[in-house]
């Protein structure tokens, strides 16, 4: 399986996620993310503890040091990530963008740990809040790592589904970059279960939302490749050939 091919990593930064029955509030833009390089922990961290330095109230504070904590939960130091989550819990002023950030990250560093059963609550806790708050990008992220912690096929397409219904309909281009993993998930759950016409179809849906951000080449470069090895699966290695 795939789900947890880029788990680790989101913005994964590349993953899937969301639902419906989302309250009618405004789009909210992830004001955070560009502050990550996944590529780089070293120096999204320098760029997280200078932005620490920049807020000017606590829930900016405590949203910054979950930030830091899914860094440490990345190096794969877990009880680090843990303290700083209890730092943010401690600042938290009980917003929204602050609680579903907590539950979040919280949620990833368990499943990191190998402990998706005691995640998967989390990331339905700040799916919920992040939902209700109209906080589009945080509930594509807890929905995206909900369908990775889900034990079973139905779970993960549920939640993958929400997710597509959330980044499909908003405005918000940091919303809808999340069809990309979504769909991409979607593909390798079919792919993996030898139906193949099926992760055709989410691969291409994938690649289409990926070019969308040309400014990220090598998700783009992934798509293609994931669209190649669903059409050699069904024996058409010509057109595969041509990506």
């Amino acid at each position: 399986m795939r789900w947890s091919r880029w788990a680790g990593r989101s913005g994964w930064h590349l993953r899937f996620n969301l639902i419906g029955g989302r309250s009618n509030v405004q789009h909210v833009t992830e004001r955070l993310r560009p502050l990550w390089d996944f590529d780089d922990l070293d120096g999204s961290e320098r760029r997280f503890n200078d932005q620490i330095l920049k807020e000017t109230s606590d829930s900016g504070r405590a949203e910054v040091l979950t930030q830091l904590a899914r860094v440490q939960g990345l190096r794969g130091r877990f009880a680090e990530g843990d303290r700083l989550i209890d730092q943010a819990h401690a600042l938290s002023d009980g917003s929204a963008a602050v609680e579903a950030r907590i539950q979040l990250e919280r949620g990833r560093l368990r499943n990191s740990g190998g402990d998706a059963g005691g995640a998967l609550p989390m990331f339905k806790a700040a799916f919920e809040i992040a939902d209700r708050a109209g906080e589009e990008f945080l509930a594509a992220d807890a929905a995206h790592m909900a369908a990775i912690a889900f034990p079973d096929r139905e779970g993960k397409l549920e939640w993958t589904e929400r997710g597509i219904r959330i980044a499909s309909t908003s405005s918000d281009r940091d919303v809808a970059y999340w069809l990309g993993p979504l769909y991409n998930n979607l593909g390798w759950e079919y792919q993996d279960a030898g139906e193949h016409e099926a992760a055709l179809e989410a691969f291409r849906r994938a690649l289409a939302a990926r070019e969308r951000y040309p400014e990220m080449p090598a998700l783009i470069q992934h798509a293609k490749e994931a669209v190649a090895d669903a059409l050699r699966a069904l024996g058409r290695d010509e057109e595969a050939s041509r990506l």
